[in-house]
């Protein structure tokens, strides 16, 4: 898949751990870190405005795009 997902790298930099982030963004711990991990083909515009407001960032922080060669 071409869309990269740095949720893990941003959390990091902000020093806040997968329960806390699911507990003040309002979604499960396993969904989220299915999230983290790459695991999902698809986001709710809601739930990545809730996690860039936590952690205070910007999508393109957590989300990147890499050309793939066909």
């Amino acid at each position: 898949m071409a869309i990269i997902l740095r949720l893990d790298r941003v959390m990091a930099d902000r020093k806040i751990t997968l329960n806390e982030l699911s507990a003040r963004v309002g979604i499960s711990t396993v969904n989220l870190s299915n999230l983290k991990t790459g695991k999902v083909r698809a986001i709710r515009f809601s739930t990545l405005d809730a996690i860039c407001q936590v952690l205070d960032c910007q999508p393109g922080d957590i989300l990147e795009y890499q050309r793939t060669e066909d």
